[in-house]
């Protein structure tokens, strides 16, 4: 039988980068590039460069399925989440402290992304809530490089 530790280390398949968002100024308009280069400070082009373990943020694809059911929508459109990257086909939660490669690059899963205030202003009454458990993750950029649209998201 395997221990709880291998079964962690393990994922049913790798994930897809299905959007990437970058916002050059805070508050400002999400623009979504089809690629996007990281520094160990950020995403280029974002207005956070303060690096650290909230350098990155990624939401899955399948949780805006959940927040738009909560919501009473059809879809939810991620530029209003304001993530840096949504995928597919992983668990983001079985990359927490966990190293990853996302193109050519690694980083490190550091925490959930909890929602903020500002989903009440982007999603209306309950926008707050419908996000809770299904914000994502934060990570921290270990090397830098790029990632597109279609990239892999496997574990280190």
């Amino acid at each position: 039988m395997e221990t709880i530790a291998e079964l962690i280390a393990k994922n049913a398949r790798p994930g897809i980068v299905q959007w990437i968002g970058v916002r050059p100024e805070r508050r400002g308009a999400v623009i979504q590039p089809d690629c996007v280069e990281l520094t160990t400070a950020g995403l280029v082009g974002d207005h956070n460069q303060s690096g650290g373990k909230r350098a990155v943020t990624l939401v899955q694809q399948e949780h805006l399925s959940a927040i738009a059911s909560f919501l009473g929508q059809q879809s939810v459109d991620p530029v209003k989440l304001r993530r840096n990257f949504v995928v597919s086909g992983i668990n983001l939660l079985g990359l927490r402290n966990r190293q990853f490669n996302i193109g050519n690059t690694v980083l490190e899963g550091s925490g959930l992304c909890a929602p903020c205030s500002r989903m009440e202003e982007a999603f209306g009454p309950g926008g707050y809530s419908a996000v809770r458990g299904h914000g994502g993750i934060t990570a921290r950029i270990v090397k830098a490089g790029s990632i597109s649209i279609s990239d892999e998201v496997t574990p280190v």
